[in-house]
């Protein structure tokens, strides 16, 4: 005899999909050698990866205090990147 399916509760129906939404948000789904894979995402600050972030509004203070040189502004930067503007213009 087969068994009979109960229906869930509207209450036990929102706990699934609030712990559905929980996952969704704490997890995402790769590939790792052609199967899919459940990973915790990367922190995320204002919808921005926390590196980037820490890019685009951290000061050169912040920056050397916390050993991140390597992100620090300096004016051969700029002047590269003014060359590089320069070199899209048209040429006349």
């Amino acid at each position: 005899m087969p068994k009979i399916k109960k229906k869930l509760t509207t209450a036990q129906k929102r706990a699934i999909k609030a712990e559905k939404a929980e996952r969704r948000k704490k997890y995402e789904w790769v590939f790792m050698n052609g199967k899919q894979v459940r990973v915790k995402r990367r922190p995320m600050i204002d919808g921005m990866d926390v590196d980037e972030f820490i890019l685009r509004n951290a000061d050169p203070i912040w920056l050397h205090q916390n050993e991140m040189w390597e992100y620090i502004k300096t004016d051969e930067d700029r002047e590269h990147i003014e060359e590089d503007e320069n070199e899209n213009e048209i040429p006349f």
